[in-house]
């Protein structure tokens, strides 16, 4: 059995996602001796902590153990012993980031969106294939326990033919003044990336695709509920794109989809995510990590007495899916999948084209929300 070293440039190391995630995974990787490969080796993960301020960087990487860290990225990208380009920075500026790291022939895995746009996010995937380099996007949320129990029923038949879903995500986000916010202000500006619709739409795209079946057609409303914030300085500044986005869908087999998502709403369901599945044959709820279903034998019949309070709990009238197996981490999940591709060349689902269709689901989103209208939301290919 043989160690293999990987080199891997984690740019954006210092955010939120790239500490608390990425980076963390990776060394829990490497702290128990590696990921085992199909053929007994050990393959080794060797992180460069990657970005803008060397104070920071370094801070990290003495905090976290790691020996190498750099801001300049050029430099990193020059050295051959790095030999996979990650970023988790501000969405804004990924797609030139990551065109760089696949001319200099770097294999390239990426946070979602990959791109503003859908011409640029078919650039990096077309460049991508073009150079011959493993290419990948982060799909975290269908490697959380609820998600991947949903895909169990599914696919063991409990829904029978699938009819609908919903889809409800957000919380209450502070808008900095009346108490500090939660997420960072690119968030609510347009030209660094931020908005509703091309942040969650690119979760929500390979949820429906990969549990629930492929979307067809969008119709979406989008809004900016608070249209003022505090930034992190203490600053006021204007919102100039959406903190909301409501929409109805259309999947493969006639499947209708409805979605509502806010960053200005309160919470009072199961989860912050919640995804419910109705089918002929059965029904599903679930949030990150639980799920609870109504087969169509244990459905029953509620009164309806409008002057009469309801005597029924209908929470009560679902059954918990049991958690049978251990679940990794979702990230990691990820991290492990991507490694098995560069290290082993084994199948990988979340390609950058994967990743284009996320961002395309957005753009069609956004021109349905200008159009007033249904947009189809056509096949991709390479």
């Amino acid at each position: 059995m043989a160690e293999r070293r990987l080199g891997i440039i984690l740019h954006g190391a210092t955010g939120r996602m790239g500490t608390t995630q990425h980076l963390r995974n990776l060394l829990a990787i490497r702290q128990e001796g590696g990921l085992r490969l199909h053929n007994g080796d050990r393959l080794m993960p060797d992180v460069l902590l990657a970005g803008r301020s060397p104070d920071k960087l370094q801070a990290l990487a003495q905090a976290q153990g790691v020996a190498r860290w750099s801001a300049d990225l050029d430099q990193a990208l020059a050295d051959p012993a790095n030999e996979v380009f990650f970023d988790c920075a501000v969405t804004g500026y990924r797609a030139p980031l990551a065109m760089r790291a696949i001319q200099a022939g770097k294999h390239v895995f990426l946070e979602k969106p990959i791109a503003p746009s859908l011409h640029e996010a078919m650039d990096l995937a077309r460049a991508a294939h073009r150079a011959g380099v493993k290419n990948g996007v982060i799909q975290d949320k269908v490697n959380l326990p609820g998600l991947r129990k949903l895909r169990m029923l599914r696919d063991n038949g409990f829904f029978g033919r699938i009819l609908s879903v919903k889809i409800e995500f957000g919380w209450w986000v502070f808008d900095g003044a009346f108490q500090p916010s939660q997420r960072s202000s690119w968030n609510y500006r347009q030209a660094e990336g931020g908005g509703m619709v091309l942040d969650m739409y690119a979760h929500f795209r390979y949820i429906l695709d990969r549990v629930v079946a492929p979307v067809t057609r969008v119709l979406c409303r989008t809004a900016i509920h608070t249209p003022r914030r505090v930034d992190e300085r203490g600053q006021e500044y204007d919102v100039d794109t959406d903190d909301a986005a409501y929409a109805l869908m259309e999947l493969e087999g006639g499947i209708i989809a409805t979605l509502s998502s806010s960053w200005a709403t309160r919470l009072r369901r199961d989860d912050m995510l919640t995804i419910h599945i109705d089918g002929t044959h059965g029904s599903a709820v679930a949030g990150l990590h639980d799920c609870r279903t109504q087969a169509l034998v244990n459905t029953p019949k509620p009164p309806w007495n409008a002057d009469m309070r309801q005597p029924k709990d209908f929470y009560s009238q679902w059954q918990d899916v049991p958690d049978n197996i251990a679940y990794p981490p979702s990230f990691r999940a990820c991290w492990e999948e991507f490694l098995r591709h560069v290290g082993d060349g084994a199948p990988l689902v979340p390609t950058l084209l994967e990743g284009a269709k996320a961002v395309q689901l957005a753009e069609r989103a956004y021109q349905s929300n200008a159009e007033s209208r249904w947009i189809d939301v056509e096949p991709l290919t390479i």
